[in-house]
Order: structure tokens, then sequence, then C-alpha cells
């Protein structure tokens, strides 16, 4: 019996659609172009031998190099729906710049880079990962480059196998990554050419020049189906209000994306940096003014990284985090030594989330956003609001959820299926080229594929000093949500209209075949 399901077997047989100028790898070349956007020059110190590179586009020229290329390939960070296809485009343009080139994987991500860890990967086994999800070919990691002996490990394993290049697909820390290992190995005269490739659900790896990560429109478009199950169910039982937390450390953009696919009563975009006692009674309002309308359900949702938006939330957690690094691990010293108003703030919280901020810590020292339990505490706080209005008389029943995993190693949408090949050819043409420190892209990306437009970018570009345990370090800026943008405007002037009346639309599970309309559709935030 096959341990591959139907479904599987059929997205085998998927066959990607590219741009134009990708059709054939040797009729095109990158070309330097003249507009850069400017680069902080606190960055220069870091970059001395990349902070004034150029991007690049392609032109319809005929390629005159051909040589076997030897690349090497990781995964860094969360699973992302699409990442194979980067892997198999990036084998097949090796082997058409020249039939004897040759792709490594390393194993486990950056800790198989740094321990020598890989294999050789060759189409047979490639060819069973096309279109597929998930990271499982080659496995992953959320290990750093950041220290002397990293970086020393990382050049030696490149020099060990002779690299001609090395691609990085990852998010912002990741690519942060690749552009430290570009300049290192420039600096000590490696050969390896570094390029990156922009990978998150969470979609705040964007820039001008990035309009989305790869994966952000998988994940988005299984949760709206989930999120559209859960209002039908609210609508059909009329008793609860569903409570919904999306993955989203950072950025909102998962959750106003999901807004504008199902449009649900009210979704919190944490770019809008709103005092927990606004949220709460923004809540306890719509719960009242639907009580109003005889309607005791709803559907909400919440960003994971809300907490870390509020203001006065934001104030506190800086300050836990102060006394952590400073060495107060007990909870009796950190309360001791906390000021007001952020003592009398911490002590307000449920005993569950005061210990979720102090003590759930990642290998880095971040909180572990995805544990804290915003949405509790917000049921909690609207629960003792709506008791303190004595006009409400309704029965307030929520219910929890949290979307995460299920949204990171699904079969990729169409979309992400094609844009990872198109990322992955041109990450094999950046190479040969001799392009390093850079990150692939693609514009024009709510056109037909065919019309998209391929850049290499310079990661520098998207880099800033951010100032982490004590120190000043590079680091790719996160993109936020444009609360002046045309999308968080759409939802602004239709949210009022989402609160009281149920427009829920159930945009139903990823579809593969059928007409284009349903099969090919891009995320709903690139269509401006």
């Amino acid at each position: 019996m096959s341990t591959m399901s139907w479904l599987q077997q059929k997205r085998l047989e998927y066959k990607p659609k590219i741009p134009r100028l990708l059709q054939d790898l040797n009729q095109v070349v990158f070309k330097e172009l003249k507009k850069k956007k400017k680069c902080l020059d606190s960055l220069r110190p870091f970059f001395p031998k990349t902070w004034d590179q150029k991007p690049f586009g392609l032109e319809e020229v005929k390629s005159t190099k051909s040589s076997p290329l030897t690349v090497g390939v990781l995964f860094s960070g969360g699973p992302a729906s699409g990442g194979h296809n980067v892997i198999a485009a990036l084998l097949d343009g090796l082997k058409t710049i020249h039939p004897k080139s040759r792709l490594l994987g390393f194993l486990g991500g950056v800790e198989g880079l740094l321990q020598g860890s890989y294999k050789e990967l060759q189409e047979k086994e490639v060819g069973f990962f096309r279109n597929q999800g998930g990271f499982d070919l080659l496995g992953t990691g959320r290990g750093k480059i950041e220290t002397e002996e990293h970086l020393n490990k990382a050049l030696k394993a490149c020099q060990q196998q002779d690299l001609d290049g090395l691609v990085v697909i990852g998010g912002d820390d990741s690519n942060t990554n690749a552009a430290i290992l570009a300049e290192y190995f420039l600096e000590k005269g490696c050969q390896t050419k570094v390029v990156g490739i922009p990978k998150t659900i969470d979609g705040d790896l964007r820039s001008e020049d990035i309009e989305i990560s790869f994966g952000f429109d998988t994940a988005c478009k299984t949760y709206s189906e989930i999120i559209g199950n859960i209002a039908r169910d609210a609508l059909s039982a009329q008793k609860y209000y569903h409570f919904i937390k999306l993955m989203g450390r950072s950025a909102s953009h998962i959750c106003l994306e999901c807004a504008l696919n199902v449009q649900p009563n009210l979704a919190l975009i944490a770019e809008e940096k709103k005092s927990l006692e606004e949220i709460v009674k923004e809540i306890a309002d719509l719960i009242c003014l639907r009580f109003e309308k005889g309607k005791e359900y709803g559907v909400i949702l919440i960003p994971e990284g809300l907490i870390e938006f509020i203001p006065e939330m934001q104030s506190l957690i800086s300050q836990l985090n102060q006394l952590i690094q400073e060495g107060s691990s007990s909870f009796e010293k950190i309360v001791e030594r906390l000021q007001d108003p952020h003592r009398n703030l911490f002590l307000t919280l449920p005993e569950k989330i005061q210990k979720q901020l102090l003590f759930d810590r990642d290998p880095h020292g971040n909180m572990k956003l995805a544990q804290i339990d915003t949405d509790e505490l917000l049921i909690e706080r609207v629960t003792q609001e709506l008791k303190r209005r004595t006009s409400y008389k309704g029965k307030f029943s929520p219910q929890r959820h949290f979307l995460g995993y299920e949204g990171r190693a699904c079969f990729p949408s169409n979309f992400d299926a094609n844009y990872c090949y198109s990322l992955g050819l041109l990450a094999s043409l950046a190479i040969r080229d001799g392009l390093t420190g850079v990150i692939c892209s693609f514009q024009n990306l709510s056109s037909q594929s065919e019309e998209w437009r391929a850049k290499a970018v310079p990661i520098i570009e998207l880099m800033r000093l951010e100032v982490r345990k004590g120190k000043e370090k590079p680091v790719i800026e996160k993109s936020l949500v444009d609360i002046n943008g045309v999308c968080f405007v759409k939802y602004r002037h239709l949210k009022k209209l989402w609160a009281v009346e149920d427009h829920y639309r159930y945009p139903g599970p990823l579809q593969f075949f059928g007409d284009s309309s349903l099969i090919d559709s891009c995320p709903v935030i690139l269509n401006k």
C-alpha cells in the first residue's frame, strides 16, 4: 500500500507557473540597477564590504557562464509552505546551468551548517517533495550565527565542500545570518556566495522590493477556512463568543488577511497600539451592542503579538526583561524591584500570565508569545467589565482557540508553489552570476506569475541596528501593518458593519483543481 495519499501523488504532477524571463535560464543575466535605497550609515562598520552594493535585475541577454556549480542550501526557522519547491527549483536551475552541478542540503538548519552535516540532493529524492508541505526533506532549526566561532565553523564547512554558493531559506533572523556570512566570507577571501530567500508565515519580512514572504498565503488560507467553520458554528449555535488567537509574533498581517477573508465581528490589529482598557471596552461594547440586537455570539480575532503592542504592557515587559537580564530570577525579587505603575499592573494580571511573562522564555531570552494566554486575559477583563455594566443582562459564554502550527506545513497553495519555485530558480541565477549578500524577490505578485518582475536586493537595505542583550546588533527590521495603508483602511471602513450584522464569509479548504479564480488567487493584502 502506498504511503502517499491521492492528493500527495496528484500534487507531485503540478508544474509551477513561472515568470516569462525564467523560462530559459541561459538567456538571462543579472545586471546591476542604478537605483539603490540608501542604507543606514550606522551599518557601515558592520558591513564594510557589502554596504554600498546595488540591487540587480534580470535582463534578456545570453549568459556566457556554464561551469558546474556546487551549492549548499538550508532551511532556517519555522516551516512555511512551499520551501521544498525552492529546493526543487534550485536543483533544476543548477542542472540547467550545467548538468554536473551539485546541490548539498545541510541538515537541521544552521546547526547542520556549523557541524558540516549534509547530504547531496538528487532528483530521485527531491522529486517526492515537489509541491509538498513542510521542511522534512532537510529539517530545520532556530540556530543563529552569533560568535566568531560560529563564523569560523560556517566558513570551514563551505570551504571543505568547495561551495560556490549557499542559499539560506528563512525569515528575518535567518537572512540577517545570510548577510553576516556574506560579509565574513568576503573578508576571508572565500568564494562562497550567500543568497537569501524570504520565508515566514507571519508576513513581516516585507519591504518596498519584497511584497510578501512565502508561506503566508497558504497559512492564511488554512486559518481562514477554520475561522469560517467556527463562524458558521457560531451562527448555528448562537450562544458562544469565539476568541481566536492567530500566529504572528511581531505583526498583525495574518490577522488582517484572515479578517478580510472571513469578515468576523472584530479583529484586533496590534499596530493600533490601543491600551488594555480601550481593547476591553471595545469588546464589551461589541457584546452589549449585539445583545441589544438579540445576538449572544460572535467571532473575535486576536494577533499572537498583541500583548507586546499594548503600551502599558510593552512598558512592563521592557522592565521585566531588564530585571531578568540583571540577574533577578525569583518571582519575589522581581516583584519587589518592579516600579509603579508596572508593579500595580503586574499584580492585577492572572497568576498564570504573570508566570508566562517571567519564566516562559526561548533560548534567546524572548518571551514565548504563542504560550501567553492573551485571549484568556481579555476574556477575564471583559467578564469583569460586563459585570460592572448593570444594563447588560446577557450571558457571556467565551470559547478559546489558537491557530498556529496548523498553517505552517500544509500543501502549498498554487500561489506559494509558483512563488517558491520561481525564487529557487532566481537563487540559482544569483549564484551563477556571482551575487552575494542579496535576497531574492519578485514584484507585481498580484498579477499572473508570467508577469512577475525579478530582483536580487541587498539584504543590508532591510536592516537597522537594534539593542539585543545590551549590545547594538544589525537586524532585519520587521514590517508591521500600515494603519494608513489601503488594506487596513478598508477593514476599518467595514468593521462597524461586521460588528452588528453577520457578514461571515466561508472560504472553505484550499483548492488545487478547477477554475483559476479558485486555485490561483494571491493574498488579499496584495490586491491594492
